[in-house]
This record gives structure tokens, C-alpha cells and sequence, in this order.
């Protein structure tokens, strides 16, 4: 049977103009979750924790029963939580800004007029003050959006022409690739892909990848930047690395693979933000590959072999 708390948490999400998709249990119980309210416990007495999607669906299964499998955690935060920011009913991150989009201390909390509002459900007071929220929202979520928006990270990929990537310490060294890897190891070149933390695709000229014979679909295991050098007709492959993932064997092979019909010949790079960062990989790292270090930019450093064997 119901509570009567997600009865008229349900009832409250209608009322906040929440999309159909959004009016279902699963949102409402979000919602409970987001003002600690407990069974027992009156809406005037609503809290405002900080509360990640895992803790979220704990409290949820330990106060109401409700047991979701683990594998429906993006379900969460895809489809309750991320309109629930984009309403400006909940914020993200309000503790820490630009904490990166994939970090696992991602956390969100009601937002303060939102509290105010809920504070007054079945009260005298719910239906002037609902009517004084809903005049204002649109004012509201484009606030903490604009706020949001200011801690994207711009790159600029041509001259006059920027891109925002999510903020994090993996999109600044995307940054760093597209303008210092870039204009010093690749000048005139041209950037087809940088991918981003927050969508798939951060940036993608398909057409031109595809005119140097190369077709990748939504479900391509891209690397994190890939370069067209065209005065060599090279392809550079770059991989961002801050905590995992340099283009070890296991990794060339797939690239290899991805862009085999490549017209272009094929760079494979690992960026690292150090050498001390590098340096947890050495081990790893795949011959017939280049090195480059951000904090030392105009270096590289070649896992090639006898190629370049010789005095300096």
C-alpha cells in the first residue's frame, strides 16, 4: 500500500509542471529523498541534504520499502534527477560547482525556494505560495544554469571559434591538446573529434572523418581527441589521461581497428598532465606510440624504437 507521502509527493510534481515521464513513483520517492522525509515526519519538517543518486535509492529502499536494482542507477539520475535540475526544483553539485560530471561525489539538494515551498504542503499557505514559485521558476532554473554554464570549460578550435566542454580535470587536459599538443605538433591542423565527460560527442565533424574514410557510429569507442594534420595526411589519435586509460596494446589494437580504412596515416598519442602522472604508466604504454606531458608541452616523447636512434 502507498504512503500518503508519495501520494502527495506525485501530486506536488503535477503541480510543479514536472513532464509525464517524471510522474511516477520513482520521482516521487526522489523527491522524498531530496527533503529527507521521512515516513514519519510532516512536510514542514523537510530537510535540504546533499544526497548522491546511490544514497538516494538507498534512503528510498531503507524508509519506504522500495528496492531498485543497482543497474537502473542511470534510470535515477537520467530520468528524475536531471529534470528536476533542469526545472531548478533541485540543484547539482551546489557544494562544489565544477566538480567533473562523471564524479562518483556528484551530489544534488533541493533548491531553497523549492524547500520553502514544499515546507508549506498541506498548509493554508501551499496554494499562494505554489502560485508565487511557479511565476518565478523560469527566473530561477535559468540562474543556476547560467551559474553552471559559467564553470564549462572553453577550447578554443580555431581561430574566432570556441567550444564548452564539462568542467574537470579531464577536459582541461583536452584543452590543453587541442591548444598546446596542437599548435605546437600539428600546425594547420584541424580538429575532428574531442569527446567530453558530460555528452558522447563534445565535438565532431563526422563529415570530414568520413571523407578520410572513416565511419564511426554512436557506439565507436572514440579516443579523446582526434587531430588531422593535412600538410602530412596524418590522423592523430589522443587519449586524455588522468586516471586510467593510455594507449596500451590492448587499446592500439582497438584504434587500430576503429579507423583501419583510414586514408590518413595513423598517430597513436597518450597526453598526460605530468610526467609524474605518466609515470604510473610507463608500464603500460604501447610501442609505435607518442608520449606528451601538458606541464611540459614542447616535448615529446616517442615509444618508437630505432626510428630515432641516433646523435642530437
Amino acid at each position: 500500500m502507498s504512503h500518503p507521502h508519495i501520494d502527495d509527493a506525485h501530486k506536488i510534481l503535477i503541480s510543479l509542471g514536472l513532464p509525464r515521464a517524471q510522474q511516477n513513483e520513482r520521482s516521487a520517492l526522489c523527491l522524498l529523498a531530496l527533503l529527507d522525509l521521512q515516513p514519519d515526519r510532516k512536510w514542514a519538517e523537510a530537510q535540504n541534504p546533499l544526497i548522491g543518486i546511490t544514497p538516494i535509492m538507498d534512503w528510498i529502499r531503507d524508509h519506504y520499502k522500495k528496492t531498485y536494482a543497482p543497474n537502473t542507477r542511470e534510470t535515477v539520475r537520467r530520468q528524475t534527477m536531471h529534470q528536476f535540475v533542469d526545472a531548478g526544483i533541485a540543484l547539482y553539485n551546489p557544494d562544489k560547482l565544477d566538480r567533473p560530471v562523471n564524479s562518483p561525489a556528484a551530489v544534488y539538494q533541493i533548491e531553497p525556494s523549492a524547500l520553502d515551498l514544499l515546507r508549506s504542503f498541506d498548509t493554508k499557505a501551499w496554494h499562494d505560495q505554489l502560485t508565487e514559485y511557479l511565476a518565478n521558476r523560469e527566473t530561477l532554473a535559468a540562474k543556476y544554469a547560467h551559474e553552471r554554464k559559467q564553470n564549462l570549460i572553453p577550447v578554443q578550435i580555431a581561430p574566432g571559434k570556441k567550444i564548452t566542454l564539462s568542467p574537470g580535470e579531464h577536459s582541461e587536459l583536452i584543452r590543453a591538446i587541442i591548444e598546446d599538443f596542437g599548435a605546437r605538433f600539428v600546425p594547420g591542423g584541424v580538429l575532428i573529434y574531442a569527446g567530453d565527460t558530460g555528452e558522447k560527442w563534445g565535438y565532431f565533424d563526422a563529415a570530414l572523418l568520413s571523407k578520410l574514410g572513416v565511419s564511426v557510429d554512436a557506439h565507436g569507442k572514440m579516443p579523446d581527441v582526434v587531430l588531422y594534420y593535412p600538410e602530412r595526411n596524418w590522423l592523430l589519435l589522443v587519449e586524455s589521461v588522468t586516471s586510467h586509460g593510455p594507449v596500451d596494446a590492448k587499446r592500439h589494437v582497438e584504434l587500430a581497428k576503429l579507423f583501419s580504412n583510414s586514408k590518413a596515416g595513423l598517430v597513436y598519442v597518450t597526453a598526460f598532465p605530468s610526467r609524474a602522472v605518466m609515470s604510473r604508466y610507463l608500464g603500460d604504454i604501447a610501442w609505435e606510440t607518442e608520449v606528451w606531458c601538458a606541464n611540459a608541452p614542447s616535448h615529446l616523447i616517442h615509444f618508437n624504437g630505432e626510428r630515432f636512434l641516433g646523435p642530437r
